[in-house]
């Protein structure tokens, strides 16, 4: 089992940043992919970053590209969204989630989930 529990969100307005984590506890952490996802009001859950076991990461959405970056810290066992330059259209209760092997852009093949949490970015 991996418990994943996300900080960091918050109201903020347009242009501002902020950083989103989550810390994982449970199994070894470094061995899992991880993904950061979003959900607006009345959307689907939609990927934003994954990262792999070892730090690498992979696409991003194309939204999002240039203003957020992913990261792991395998030591502390915390990944982490750096989210520069937010627009209204951000807004979404954010989750991280944890899934073995690489990481997916489909929410459906991650075994793990955060409780997720909300940020609001004003006009």
């Amino acid at each position: 089992q991996v418990q994943l529990v996300e900080s960091g969100g918050g109201l903020v307005q347009a242009g501002e940043s902020l950083r989103l984590s989550c810390a994982a506890s449970g199994r070894t952490f470094n061995s899992y992919a991880m993904g950061w996802f979003r959900q607006a009001p009345g959307k689907e859950r939609e990927f934003v970053a994954g990262i792999t076991w070892s730090g690498g990461s992979t696409p991003y959405v194309d939204s999002v590209k240039g203003r957020f970056t992913v990261s792991k810290d395998n030591t502390k066992n915390m990944v982490y969204l750096q989210m520069n330059s937010l627009k209204p259209e951000d807004t979404a209760v954010y989750y991280c989630a944890a899934r073995v092997l690489a990481p997916s852009v489909v929410a459906g093949l991650y075994d793990y989930w955060g409780q997720g949490t909300q940020v609001t970015v004003s006009s």
